[in-house]
């Protein structure tokens, strides 16, 4: 199998600490300088082999990187925000045209072409922090190390009870950039019926053939590097849906592993099968098809997906590298970190006035799990803002507006109210056109229930004002719930999961030949050899499964309470899933190999649905997420059809030489074996979706197809909360 010069042959499975015995700080220092003075190719191989060169000559590196600094980086002395040219701590306007709430995937998107006009002003306001080009953000092969750590929301659900009765973690980026500073950096863009059957619930515009162009634009796309390796690894391409100047860097590393290679005869199902032992061929032994292009739309079966990976350096191409870093000299853009929205100000509507008043001693920073880890700014100037509201907490507050119904309501949004921390003052800043909610999907839904937004019976709980009554907020929501699985290879003459954590001085090795070469293990972090498997594909039961879905009574399984039109909403939901899941080219799960042995499942278009709701009027307290993953039973049918195949996979002949000892589940685990498994192992695939959905008001939607809150003149959310239903990707490439 080819592969670019690699002194380390194939090592698998992600290290847990940056940079083992090498001197990390000054190569942080020097990937610094490679940002400043190497913009070319070029320069940017003299800069890696300088920055190579640091960690074997600690002293001597220290001495150069203080002159490169004395001499090309003396704004460094003034603050990290001078390195672009313009000072990002400088007073934020009292005013802007637009007022973007988060800087993650969308709001950065958004915010950038809303800048492109240098007629108007936009700001936006980020509660995390701005990255600092660290290692474990930008180098592949840390991929998933920085969940839990400084720059993840630190969210968990409520307890399960469903499953096993735990809480979960429900990892979120907080950091400028979002979720594309710690996700998995899999490009994937879902099926075109995905997006069809968005249109199909009352969102014109929105299907297939409306997104293609959008999806185009956001990528610089890159095929692989060899055609040797793309016949090897089955790596096609449509040219006609991918772009050549976007701002993402969409590309492959530069490194593969051969258990999901694609070396496989015509006569796939001749026992004599001989050809070396992979993934890929032994879904096709099963009848489950490799796609040709995992982009194209046709999203139903094997593929390698490609990664928002620079084909050049080798390093994660996420939301602030494409979309704030080339920009940052706009003088009509602004981004602040550090900055919290406690509210969107409505005009009319007063807030509660513990809302709107600092809360010391609570929850500081808007964290959860009591700001302990779990790993399974710019700055902002007062002068520039206007007054923090002065209100008196002894007095009862003003006379309040009560505007509740969204169908005849047209309310105005004048602004949004932040801080700092809990503890700080409030501050406003008025927008003269629109304020853009893009805070996550759950961080969207709770941002609009403190402002007045959302179910009534909710809101008047806390003594919130109603503005709308809009029983959808925080309802819908869905996620990719997966479980992992263990089936360890035993064939030493395959790649190892354990090597770059068990050996030192393999790891060491990986580690020079990337900094060195850009090639080698350290840039195929991210698991994206993926399948994508249709129900019908896998099960002798997909029929009696979604006959089983189809006769539900569509409440049945929905949290008790619900406002009909949610029902409603969900009824049209379950009517498309069954319809669609029912035919061979359309996912029901995925499996995602870390090519060590774990076949990890999770369900793509799940039945079950869950509620993000405030559970107090303290804005920095995280608000109550319960995903109630499988509380519709055929998302745990699916997981079990998925798990049993699993094994029908394992004993295909291509996979027989990793001699795989299956120990979660064992080769004999009964039904209530495998849900035992289930219910320990289900988590987040970090995708949660749809607690503002694009629906119609009967439907209980929160947004129209113009991502205009219903009721509203200029509110708008554009997050992954929008999704009426959650399509089979890796939401990033949905977001940009």
């Amino acid at each position: 199998m080819a592969q670019p010069a690699s002194p380390t042959g194939f090592i698998t499975q992600l290290p847990h600490t940056p940079f083992p015995d090498s001197p990390s700080h000054l190569r942080w220092g020097f990937n610094q300088v490679s940002h400043i003075l190497c913009p070319t190719v070029i320069f940017t191989r003299l800069c890696d082999s300088l920055s190579n060169w640091a960690r074997k000559h600690t002293m001597q590196a220290l001495l150069v990187f203080l002159a490169l600094v004395s001499a090309c980086l003396y704004p460094l002395v003034n603050g990290i925000s001078h390195l672009y040219g313009r000072d990002l701590n400088a007073p934020l306007q009292n005013s802007y045209d637009y007022i973007v709430v988060g800087c993650g995937i969308s709001g950065l998107v958004v915010a950038n072409r809303l800048s492109e006009d240098p007629g108007v002003s936009v700001a936006c306001i980020e509660a995390g922090d701005a990255d600092q080009y660290e290692p474990i953000i930008q180098t592949p092969v840390f991929v998933g190390s920085d969940i839990g750590g400084r720059y993840d929301w630190l969210l968990a659900t409520t307890p399960q009870t469903q499953l096993d009765g735990l809480s979960r973690p429900m990892p979120q980026g907080k950091v400028l950039g979002g979720g594309s500073i710690l996700n998995a950096m899999c490009w994937n863009r879902g099926g075109q019926d995905d997006y069809n059957a968005w249109a199909d619930l009352g969102n014109p515009g929105w299907d297939w053939e409306g997104m293609l162009p959008y999806f185009i634009k956001s990528e610089t796309y890159t095929p692989v590097y060899s055609a040797e390796i793309a016949r090897e690894y089955s790596i096609n391409y449509n040219p006609d849906v991918h772009g050549t100047s976007g701002p993402v860097q969409v590309s492959y590393p530069r490194f593969f592993y051969p258990q999901s290679s694609m070396f496989l005869p015509s006569d796939s199902r001749d026992e004599t099968y001989e050809k070396p032992a992979n993934l890929f061929a032994a879904l096709n032994y099963l009848g489950v098809p490799t796609e040709f292009d995992p982009n194209d739309g046709s999203s139903a079966g094997a593929a390698f997906v490609p990664t928002d990976l620079d084909p050049i350096n080798q390093t994660r191409s996420d939301a602030r590298r494409a979309y704030f870093d080339p920009y940052v000299s706009r003088p009509n853009f602004h981004v602040i970190t550090g900055q919290h929205v406690t509210r969107v100000l409505i005009d009319g509507v007063d807030s509660n006035f513990a809302i709107s008043n600092p809360t010391p001693g609570g929850n500081e920073n808007g964290n959860g799990m009591n700001g302990m880890a779990s790993n399974e700014g710019f700055g902002f100037g007062p002068e520039g803002s206007t007054p923090a509201l002065n209100i008196d907490p002894d007095s009862p507050p003003a006379r309040l507006f009560r505007r509740q119904s969204p169908s005849t309501s047209n309310l105005r949004v004048t602004g949004v109210e932040f801080a700092a921390s809990a503890s700080a003052p409030r501050r406003t800043i008025t927008a003269t056109r629109e304020v853009i909610v893009a805070a996550g999907a759950l961080h969207s839904a709770q941002l609009l229930q403190l402002s007045g937004i959302g179910p009534a019976s909710l809101l008047e709980s806390f003594d919130i004002p109603v503005a709308l009554d809009l029983p959808g907020v925080g309802n819908n929501l869905q996620d990719h719930c997966l479980v992992g699985t263990f089936y360890p290879y035993n064939n030493d003459s395959y790649p190892s999961p354990s090597e770059l954590t068990t050996n030192a001085t393999y790891n060491a090795a990986a580690e020079d030949e990337y900094y060195t070469y850009k090639t080698g293990p350290w840039t195929a972090g991210s698991p994206n050899a993926l399948a994508f498997n249709p129900l019908p594909l896998i099960s002798d039961n997909s029929a009696s499964i979604l006959s089983g879905a189809d006769g539900q009574d569509p409440a049945e399984y929905l949290a008790s309470g619900l406002d009909p039109t949610v029902v409603a909403g969900y009824t049209l939901q379950k009517e498309s899933l069954v319809r669609r899941l029912a035919e061979t080219n359309v996912a029901s799960y995925e499996i995602i190999n870390n090519n060590a042995g774990s076949l990890t499942l999770a369900v793509m278009h799940p039945f079950s649905r869950g509620q993000c709701y405030i559970q107090s009027v303290d804005p920095f307290e995280p608000p109550s997420i319960d995903p109630r993953w499988l509380t519709n039973p055929v998302d745990r049918q699916i997981l079990i059809e998925a798990m049993l195949f699993n094994r029908e996979i394992l004993a295909a002949p291509p996979m027989l030489p990793l001699q795989a000892a299956q120990f979660v589940p064992t080769v004999d685990a009964d039904e209530d074996a495998i849900n035992a498994i289930i219910n320990a192992g289900i988590r987040t695939e970090f995708h949660p979706s749809g607690t503002c959905a694009m629906l119609p008001l009967e439907q209980g939607g929160v947004v129209d197809p113009h991502l205009r809150v219903h009721g509203t003149q200029n509110l708008r959310v554009v997050d992954a909360g929008i999704f009426p239903m959650i399509p089979a990707a890796h939401l990033q490439a949905v977001k940009r």
